[in-house]
């Protein structure tokens, strides 16, 4: 898998590393938002425009709406439920920025989801910390990575379908 990696903190053999492990975690969440239809809770607009950019298909849905913290959960429980109905894992990907302000709103979904008993999972959020801070700390920033990061997750999918099929 070849690509360029050009601009600050791109174009080493440990940056590489990093965005191809950013790139895994992207392609696995895609999968299971594209397959299971396990839905994905960001910030806001611009940050489920930086996943359509990426190529997520399946349900995103925007914490702030207008609604309370605490009703948009409700209506994600409401919505996906607590279980996938699929094989009966995470109905959600929590996935605030990894600046000070997402990180508050993470953990006040987290708490209120483990209170409400979902299934959640939190990996990509943690992934994208490590991997992809030095370039950027918030959702939307994934916009102005998409050029290096689609063709890096799209491959990922080519090896999982080339070994299924």
């Amino acid at each position: 898998m070849t690509t360029s990696f050009h601009g600050p903190g791109r174009g080493s053999a440990q940056a590489e590393e990093r965005w191809l492990k950013a790139a895994f975690s992207l392609a696995e969440c895609r999968r299971r938002n594209r397959v299971q239809a396990c839905a994905i809770l960001v910030e806001g607009r611009r940050d489920r425009e930086a996943l359509e950019r990426l190529g997520f298909t399946g349900p995103i849905e925007v914490l702030n709406r207008g609604w309370r913290v605490d009703d948009v959960l409700v209506y994600m429980v409401e919505t996906y439920g607590r279980r996938n109905a699929m094989d009966g894992g995470t109905t959600l990907v929590l996935l605030m920025d990894w600046d000070r302000t997402g990180g508050r709103l993470q953990s006040t979904c987290r708490r209120n989801l483990e209170s409400l008993d979902v299934r959640f999972d939190e990996s990509l959020r943690r992934t994208l910390m490590k991997c992809l801070k030095p370039e950027t700390t918030v959702v939307e920033g994934l916009s102005g990575l998409a050029e290096v990061l689609a063709p890096l997750i799209d491959a990922y999918d080519d090896l999982v379908d080339d070994g299924a099929g």
